[in-house]
């Protein structure tokens, strides 16, 4: 599934480009994004406010992740290692930001189900990513930095648009039943167990856009939950740092450790 340099400089951009072009549209077409939003919804509909506040900034990590995937000299031995950590996730990222345009297309018409179908891909595809390609962040590396902001913010708000959509799909007008709230709980707790702080922390945001979104004791619940997993995601990266820094990739020695080696160098002057 992998594709070269010179196809990751076009096909990444591109792909920007044309969810920044969908966007546009859910936002200036009537009906637009906010009217489908009012007139569908469930126990898993956000504040909307939540979702366009995410989308900003992460637009801008975006750009900076594009920025550096033009810049770097491919025939540098160093940067080309800096590239080559974007360029693994470029096929993913295009899929994801094709996934979200063709999903705005179809939610500005009402087709709920149709929708689903493109966020269903776009949100397992980037889970996928995180949890069986992404190595571990290095923190003396930019393109690392960036490419794991970029990659777990798209899995991240893409866990939120799967309940949200797939809610009001199936589930429109309906309350969150007991075995929703329970799974949602379990689920939520059990991802923010095995995430680092930036997906942690985007799954914390989600849940508090549900929350805020919801009323009466689901909101309540939501909040609690928004709360408990903070402190799972505190706790879990306090106890092991889930970062790791390329400049510090040496283990120091021990004295004992120098003086067995210093040792067996006079030994061996002697012949």
């Amino acid at each position: 599934m992998g594709v070269s340099i010179s196809t990751a400089r076009w096909l990444a951009p591109t792909s920007f480009l044309i969810d920044f072009a969908a966007q546009q549209y859910g936002m200036l077409s009537s009906p637009n994004m906010m009217d489908v939003h009012k007139a569908n919804l469930s126990f898993f509909s956000p504040q909307p406010y939540f979702i366009a506040g995410f989308f900003f900034p992460q637009q801008l990590f975006q750009l900076a992740w594009l920025y550096r995937l033009w810049k770097l000299d491919e025939k540098d031995p160093k940067q080309r290692r800096e590239l080559e950590q974007q360029v693994d996730f470029v096929p993913i990222y295009a899929l994801g930001n094709i996934c979200i345009a063709s999903w705005m297309v179809f939610w500005n018409s009402s087709n709920l189900k149709a929708a689903h179908v493109f966020v269903t891909i776009n949100s397992l595809s980037q889970l996928w990513y995180i949890t069986t390609k992404l190595g571990k962040m290095d923190t003396s590396s930019t393109s690392s930095m960036l490419t794991h902001i970029v990659s777990k913010t798209f899995a991240g708000i893409g866990v939120l648009d799967l309940l949200h959509n797939g809610s009001v799909a199936f589930f429109k007008d309906q309350p969150a039943t007991t075995l929703v709230k329970v799974l949602t709980g379990v689920g939520f707790g059990m991802a923010s167990a095995a995430s680092d702080w930036i997906f942690g922390g985007c799954l914390v945001y989600d849940l508090v856009a549900l929350s805020v979104g919801q009323s009466g004791g689901w909101r309540n619940l939501l909040a609690a939950y928004a709360a408990g997993s903070a402190a799972i995601v505190g706790a879990k990266n306090w106890a092991r740092p889930p970062y790791v820094n390329g400049k510090e990739g040496y283990v120091k020695a021990d004295d004992e450790d120098i003086d067995f080696v210093e040792a067996g160098l006079d030994e061996s002057r002697r012949y």
